[in-house]
């Protein structure tokens, strides 16, 4: 029972559950809380993406820090002998991670027939205080060359000697389970070495499969906050008022799930609140959020182009999150020297970045391009700014100004433009450049 308690700091805030936490909280109302992690899970983290918590996050590693050199291999007697003699070559210390301890002995066997001269400890939770501490303390004055334990060494052990570690059966232990562990070693100036044993890629299941190649991926000193954002994306963040962690997310993917939202609450903004942000739509210059482009052109990465489907994905991913022209232009310059001269296909779909941007600024929600001619269709909502906006006056003059070859409607309170004549991505784009006065 605590007087006036005012502050409540909850360190390795990954190992506590929602209910733990919220008992936490229960100590007094009104409590101002510290979470420290270097992998939050996903409930917490969505909290604080969505501005319901804030965050802060530290990225600078601490002085002749490394990153430590991570690789997935199937389970080798031959791998694990390898690291080790490596390690004792340089006089360093390793940590042998297993699950069970049931089975611990008999690794303890194979290490010990393979390399005589290895000093082995084993420590796991069912030791005795005294014993465990006896095993700690002695692997730290280095009376041993391998701590053979379970995920004990997980809980702040720091051993600055020990520079590699041995993760059997890998695929069982969670994202942050495996980066602490990791992070038990590279905690000096020398290069540091995670394995990571599994049975065989073909048997694990796709959450598993996930969670390794983001472990390998994110490698780098730091890189905590980007390997639990990839733990969101997998496990999901659950539902945001409940005490579920893992919830519906995880079927259509995190930047899918925020951009849903946030079209939720821009819609809330602009019709139910439109008065309390009067304000601040007066501010924004945006009439649309996004404009959606549909096409029969084609408009793609060729499979002989670029044989990968993998770095095809990628691709297609990055260019969907350039904007300005000097991105664009980098981007043709990296295409052409990985692969080669750009097809025309591949042209045409870098030029629907530049028709997308353009067409979202003047106020187009949605532009078709079928059959030998483009329809813009312009913001739905009759109260927009976009109505009132010189954009507006110059649609008007320009349907005016070119009957023939261009046909202004308005059906089920809609506005659209149609135009004749519209063959490929660039001559979409030179229209628009006559439609918004550019030219």
């Amino acid at each position: 029972k605590w007087h006036d308690i005012g502050l409540l700091i909850i360190d390795e805030e990954q190992k506590f559950g929602v209910s733990t936490k919220e008992k936490l909280r229960q100590l007094k109302t009104n409590i101002d809380t510290l979470t420290m992690s270097a992998t939050p899970i996903p409930r917490t983290l969505q909290f604080s993406l969505m501005g319901a918590r804030d965050m802060s996050i530290m990225r600078t590693p601490p002085p002749n820090r490394y990153p430590i050199q991570t690789e997935v291999t199937t389970f080798s007697v031959e791998t694990i002998i390898d690291a080790i003699n490596f390690e004792m070559s340089r006089n360093g210390q390793v940590y042998f991670v297993n699950d069970r301890i049931s089975n611990l002995e008999e690794l303890g066997r194979i290490i010990e027939k393979h390399i005589p001269d290895c000093r082995v400890a084993i420590g796991h939770g069912r030791m005795t205080p005294e014993n465990l501490e006896k095993i700690v303390m002695g692997f730290m004055n280095h009376d041993y060359d391998v701590l053979l334990s379970t995920t004990i060494v997980e809980n702040g052990i720091d051993v600055p000697n020990a520079n590699t570690i041995i993760i059997n059966d890998a695929h069982r232990f969670g994202l942050s389970d495996l980066h602490q562990m990791r992070g038990r070693v590279g905690r000096s100036n020398r290069k540091a070495f995670c394995y990571m044993l599994i049975p065989s890629y073909s048997i694990l299941t796709d959450e598993a499969q996930k969670r390794l190649r983001a472990i390998e991926e994110f490698a780098s000193v730091g890189s905590g906050f980007n390997i639990a954002m990839r733990d969101l994306d997998i496990r999901g963040a659950g539902n945001i008022l409940g005490a579920e962690q893992s919830g519906f997310i995880s079927e259509i993917g995190y930047d899918m799930y925020h951009k849903i939202l946030n079209e939720a609450i821009e819609e809330l903004k602009e019709n139910d609140f439109a008065e309390l942000f009067k304000s601040e739509a007066a501010e924004t210059k945006e009439y649309v959020k996004e404009c959606v482009i549909e096409t029969d052109l084609e408009v793609l990465i060729p499979d002989g182009y670029v044989s990968n489907i993998s770095e095809r994905l990628l691709l297609y991913k990055e260019l969907n999150e350039l904007s300005d022209e000097s991105q664009l232009d980098q981007y043709r310059e990296r295409l052409i020297d990985r692969f080669g001269p750009i097809p025309i296909a591949t042209q045409e779909l870098i030029k629907t970045i530049t028709l997308r941007r353009m067409a979202k600024e003047f106020g187009i929600e949605k532009l078709v391009l079928k059959q030998g001619k483009m329809v813009c269709y312009f913001v739905a909502n009759q109260n927009n700014p976009f109505y009132q906006s010189p954009n507006f006056m110059q649609l008007i003059k320009y349907a005016q100004d070119h009957q023939r070859s261009v046909h202004l409607r308005e059906t089920a309170d809609r506005l659209s433009l149609v135009c004749d004549s519209v063959q490929s991505i660039f001559g979409a784009i030179e229209k628009l450049k006559v439609l918004t006065g550019a030219t």
